[in-house]
């Protein structure tokens, strides 16, 4: 099911409306859908590199408008919405113990979810069913999202087709790389 959804994920690049799918996409994983808008980006901006800010663009405020309704969905859904899209990520276990440290880490949370692999869907509705300030929320969002949305614009620009099977398979692991060292460098200038 998964793979079917991708593949006509994937044809919305392809068709005049491509910039609406991609915000209707980009929107929808921040809360609830299981694939990332980098499947549109890619061939988007391949196809036309002068466009490339304005893709990265779209995604960036519909993914953070998205995280939005995922937080509303965490703050006001939780029962009948919020915990079955947690229980189908098979995070629903944790949450209660992470609710107690959750907003202390929160922007953390946010910014880590926002650029790697992690779910960030899980992040948006964890914030607004722990109550993580929603201004923290939406910095976190805005300044993860937009880097890993401008980053792979900007990759795609300059390098094109050749860069396109580095950020398929490897650019997820080079934030999560990423990420894991900014953490260790602040336990350790903290801690040490």
């Amino acid at each position: 099911m998964i793979r079917s959804l991708y593949n006509w994920t994937l044809r919305l690049a392809e068709t005049r409306y491509a910039l609406w799918a991609l915000a209707i996409v980009s929107f929808a994983e921040s809360s609830v859908f299981p694939i990332p808008p980098d499947v549109l980006m890619i061939p988007m901006i391949l196809a036309r590199p002068g466009r490339a800010w304005l893709i990265a663009a779209v995604a960036l405020v519909a993914s953070v408008l998205g995280g939005l309704f995922g937080y509303w969905i965490g703050a006001e859904l939780y029962q009948s919405v919020g915990r079955p899209v947690l229980e189908f990520y098979g995070k629903d276990a944790y949450f209660e113990e992470f609710r107690q440290t959750y907003n202390a880490w929160g922007a953390w949370a946010v910014l880590i979810a926002g650029v790697t692999p992690f779910p960030y869907k899980v992040i948006t509705i964890l914030s607004g069913a722990t109550g993580l300030n929603l201004t923290v929320f939406m910095v976190a969002s805005l300044v993860a999202r937009g880097l890993r949305f401008f980053l792979v614009a900007a990759l795609l620009w300059k390098f094109g087709a050749p860069i396109r099977a580095f950020i398929e398979r490897r650019l997820g692991l080079l934030f999560t790389i990423f990420v894991l060292l900014l953490l260790g460098s602040y336990i350790l200038v903290r801690y040490l």
